[in-house]
């Protein structure tokens, strides 16, 4: 695995072409497996014989795995990610009240507000910088080049998870820096145990205030728990669980908007589609998680036992990749034309159920609140800027440096008229 990341999409072609599981090497020379077609990916996120907790991860066990490793963190933080059985449950349970249907729409107003708000400080942007800049030799206004993930794709999210946790807006970039750095798969390792420090610190300091002044936000009621009942909830796993939820709860729908926008702006007769109301903007959201995965290889799982997935030995306690970039474009289970991207797939049938927000019992717990704040930010986005566009190649995109998250760093746009 390229430790730089870089677009997945044309080396897991290569890799679906042999099959549906691939030998790699992580970073460090740590020899692992991907699980990358549809159907053997399905199959094994709902193995029996699968487990996440790191007590299985053979080299973990014996040492071999270095303090400061780029992946350590995935296999070793305590929360519902790295739990299995009734560890899970027990878990799982604590935060699924609060991503119920009845209160994930509950936040839909807010999320429409903190929509309205990050879209009038762009146009205030764009009339300011219009003004500046007066017009070009032609008469036409000079463009407005902004940053759509930084000052539109990010903040939404983020603003909505923290407010869910009842974390300070002080905190808001600090763990945003440091959930990239969390990601990362690149970085060394001296860095990454820093970064590791400074985000339990900052957590730290979250959980140390909501204990001071509980509120009706989720880490309150976390303590709560934890209070009433010391074994439902120890000091490691709240923090693991809130780290869980900061990096979860805003980097795949980052990514998710940002891809979205991508795509949409790269096929203008796909958005056409949707402004003419021949597609909904429900549909843009589900075929760019299949097409443009937010995750591209999201770590770890093990067999407990030696497995076979179609048709390759996976050994027991081997690391596995879950390869939903690559699943998503297979064309076993999307088509021949899986490499399109087409936001009708869905109205029609034509294709699989994608599986970029898991299977089984690890399924996405806040897949509803993505799915709503991606579809209202990409509705109300294209309403307010019909002409908005990319305002340079796709290779001029610097991409993420990690092959676990499948997005670009930036995304400049040329904003358009002002609807």
């Amino acid at each position: 695995m390229d430790p730089a990341g870089g677009c997945p999409h044309a080396a897991n072609a290569r890799l679906l072409a042999r099959n549906g599981v691939a030998r790699v090497v992580l970073p460090g020379d740590v020899e692992a497996m991907a699980v990358i077609g549809h159907d053997a990916l399905k199959d094994f996120l709902s193995h029996p014989d699968v487990a996440k907790g790191a007590s299985h991860f053979t080299a973990l066990r014996e040492g071999r795995i270095p303090d400061g490793w780029p992946l350590k963190t995935f296999a070793t933080v305590q929360g519902m990610t790295t739990a299995d059985g009734d560890d899970h449950r027990r878990l799982r349970s604590l935060v699924s009240k609060a991503f119920t249907s009845r209160r994930v729409e509950a936040l839909r107003g807010r999320v429409e507000e903190v929509t309205a708000e990050l879209l009038d400080n762009l146009a205030a942007g764009a009339t300011a910088a219009a003004e500046r800049d007066g017009r070009s030799p032609d008469g036409e206004p000079v463009p407005h080049v902004v940053d759509l993930r930084a000052d539109f794709a990010l903040p939404l999210p983020m603003g909505v998870i923290c407010e869910l946790l009842g974390v300070d807006e002080e905190f808001h970039d600090q763990l945003h820096h440091l959930s990239n750095q969390i990601v990362a798969t690149d970085i060394s390792p001296e860095d990454a145990m820093a970064a590791n420090r400074d985000i339990v610190a900052v957590l730290g300091a979250v959980a140390a205030s909501r204990t001071e002044n509980p509120g009706e936000d989720l880490t309150s009621a976390l303590i709560a728990a934890r209070d009433e009942d010391g074994d439902r909830l120890s000091g490691h796993e709240l923090i693991g669980t809130l780290l869980l939820m900061i990096i979860a709860g805003h980097e795949t729908t980052l990514n998710l908007i940002t891809n979205a926008v991508r795509a949409l702006c790269r096929h203008r007769h796909q958005l056409e589609l949707v402004q003419n109301g021949k597609a909904s903007w429900s549909d843009v959201v589900e075929e760019t998680l299949r097409w443009d995965s937010p995750v591209s290889f999201f770590p770890f799982r093990y067999p407990t036992r030696d497995l076979t997935v179609d048709g390759t030995l996976i050994p027991r306690g081997t690391p596995v990749l879950a390869g939903y970039s690559a699943a998503g474009r297979d064309k076993a289970a999307h088509g021949e034309d899986a490499d399109l991207f087409d936001v009708t797939r869905y109205a029609t049938g034509s294709t699989t159920r994608h599986l970029s927000l898991g299977h089984g019992t690890h399924f996405c717990l806040g897949s509803s609140l993505a799915r709503m704040e991606a579809t209202i930010a990409l509705e109300r986005l294209f309403t307010r800027f019909p002409d908005l566009d990319v305002a340079v190649t796709e290779a001029e995109l610097p991409r993420h440096a990690s092959f676990v998250g499948n997005s670009v760093q930036q995304l400049p746009v040329s904003l358009g008229r002002l609807g």
